[in-house]
C-alpha cells in the first residue's frame, strides 16, 4: 500500500482516526506495563532486602544471647 503523501498516510482513507487510536492504545498500555513491572520489581528488592536484614538482626541476637561454654580440665585418677 503506497500512499502519495504523509497526509494521505494520516488519513488512511478514512481508517486513520481507527488506526492511530488503536496505536497510541497500545503504546500507552506496554507503557503501563513497563512501569507496573519496575514498581512491583522494587517494591519486591525492598521486601528482600527487609527480611534479610530481619533475618541478620535475629542472628546476631540468638549469638548475643546464646550459651557459651568453658572447656574444664577432669583430672584423670
Amino acid at each position: 500500500m503506497a500512499f502519495e503523501s504523509l497526509s494521505a498516510f494520516i488519513a488512511m482513507e478514512g481508517h486513520g482516526p481507527y488506526v492511530w487510536t488503536c496505536y497510541a492504545v497500545f503504546f500507552l498500555c506496554l507503557v503501563a506495563l513497563m512501569l507496573q513491572s519496575l514498581r512491583r520489581r522494587r517494591a519486591l528488592l525492598d521486601e528482600y532486602r527487609r527480611a534479610l536484614a530481619q533475618r541478620d538482626r535475629a542472628a546476631r541476637d540468638n549469638a548475643r544471647t546464646a550459651a557459651t561454654f568453658t572447656r574444664v580440665d577432669v583430672p584423670q585418677d
